[in-house]
């Protein structure tokens, strides 16, 4: 439900980003996509919650990383974990407990 445009991005965590869109480019471009290896896979699953970081956070990326990423926020298993999260309250009672 976050949204935080213009976050800075720590030095440390751009060779991250750059390191996984390098691995997202090498993988497009060998498969010709739309997924990493041509059609869904685990990987392309594993990858799903850094697309929502990515967009959460507002993360520059490039054409091939974005277009991925709007992949994978439309496949259909995302959309309706999506939604489904859309769902859940904000709070959660048994979180707020004291130790």
């Amino acid at each position: 439900k976050g949204h935080f445009p213009n976050f800075k991005i720590w030095s440390r965590a751009q060779a991250d980003i750059d390191r996984v869109c390098a691995i997202w480019r090498d993988c497009l471009a060998t498969s010709g996509g739309p997924f990493l290896f041509g059609k869904p896979t685990m990987a392309d699953a594993m990858f799903a919650p850094v697309c929502t970081r990515f967009e959460t956070y507002d993360v520059a990326l490039s054409d091939v990383a974005q277009n991925y990423c709007r992949t994978i926020m439309s496949w259909a298993p995302m959309t309706e974990w999506i939604d489904a999260a859309k769902d859940e309250p904000d709070d959660f009672e048994e979180l707020d407990m004291e130790f």
